[in-house]
């Protein structure tokens, strides 16, 4: 498979476990400043008051997967939300949240929730 088509799979996968918890997917692959880099965010999902801005990482083991959500990256996804949230101020008093689903072959997709704040 190509990475391309893992990452599909594993967001697949994300967007299901999510949606078995109770969330209601808003969003897949927002991103601003297409092509630059700016920020990105794979799944953005609501459940009651807790709006979701999630990372996705599929790895060869759950452990690689949770390592590889950088600090680099968690900034740009931090700035993506910022536009996100920019744009529908409806969603201005929600609880807002990034979270992590990792995916391994042969596991269970792990949600991590608060996997990270954007302060730091």
């Amino acid at each position: 498979m190509s990475r391309a088509s893992v990452g599909r799979a594993g967001e697949f996968a994300a967007a299901l476990l999510l949606r078995l918890k109770g969330y209601r997917v808003l969003a897949r692959r927002f991103a601003i400043g297409a092509g630059t880099g700016a920020g990105e965010v794979d799944l953005i999902a609501r459940r009651g008051r807790t709006l979701a801005f999630v990372e996705v990482k599929a790895r060869k083991s759950l452990d690689a997967a949770a390592e590889a959500v950088r600090p680099e990256q968690r900034r740009r996804i931090v700035r993506a939300a910022e536009a996100f949230l920019a744009d529908r101020p409806g969603l201005s008093g929600l609880e807002v949240r990034f979270d992590a689903v990792l995916v391994a072959p042969g596991r269970l997709p792990r949600h991590l929730p608060g996997a990270w704040r954007a302060d730091g």
